[in-house]
């Protein structure tokens, strides 16, 4: 996958209410991804180029300093892009909170970013178990993503862990494994289940989906699900 080096950044979300927990924010949306979920609604994202360079994203913050608490990094993959670090810094310095939205494949960037302080908020897509993980994600990326959950879980940056069900890929018996899984690794706290908008362009096309998890007691003691759209 290629990266435009120089304008990594799809789009930008000027404003949103939504994406960072009790803060108001901007998303920057970077272009390219390391995988391929069926169900992805940002197919233009990933596999797009980018049209937004470091440079004009800072100047549009400068423009937003005191006016939003936070930024939110998604994509795509944000921290698959060699600078990352180096912009994060940066947008950290001019006193942004900041959240990251990753798939969890980048434990090393992941780390870095931890250790220097930069981040205050993550995001982790838990796309399945082994069994079907390759499946949806057209990915081998599993080790990964459990290497970042292991990260986060050993340090204390408050974090969410999220799944995207379509009825077609995923059922009530693999949300349980994964509620089992994340309960073994220590996990506690808020599991969000996102289920898929019927309708939206996807990067594979797939039949409908139904809400057939609503209403099913899948959490446990220490998690607690929590359903979104």
């Amino acid at each position: 996958m290629k990266q435009n080096v120089s304008a990594p950044i799809y789009s930008i979300t000027p404003f949103t209410l939504l994406d960072y927990p009790h803060q108001s924010a901007c998303i920057f949306w970077f272009a390219g991804c390391n995988m391929r979920c069926l169900y992805c609604y940002n197919p233009e994202i990933v596999y797009g180029k980018g049209h937004i360079t470091f440079d004009k994203a800072l100047q549009f913050l400068k423009s937003r300093v005191n006016l939003l608490d936070a930024v939110v990094f998604s994509g795509g993959e944000c921290l698959l892009h060699k600078k990352a670090v180096l912009f994060i810094t940066e947008v950290k310095k001019m006193g942004f909170l900041i959240k990251i939205d990753t798939n969890g494949s980048q434990p090393d960037i992941l780390e870095e970013l931890i250790q220097k302080e930069l981040i205050n908020y993550v995001a982790l897509d838990f796309k399945a178990m082994p069994a079907k993980f390759a499946k949806i994600t057209q990915s081998k990326l599993f080790i990964p993503f459990a290497k970042s959950l292991l990260l986060l879980l050993h340090h204390t940056v408050p974090f969410e862990v999220r799944t995207t069900v379509h009825s077609g890929l995923l059922n009530k018996g693999d949300i349980q494994e994964m509620v089992f899984f994340l309960e073994n690794l220590g996990y506690s706290g808020n599991y969000y289940i996102q289920h898929f908008v019927n309708g939206s362009s996807t990067i594979e096309k797939l039949g409908h989906s139904f809400k057939e998890l609503d209403n099913q007691n899948l959490g446990t003691e220490k998690i607690k699900i929590h359903f979104r759209g």
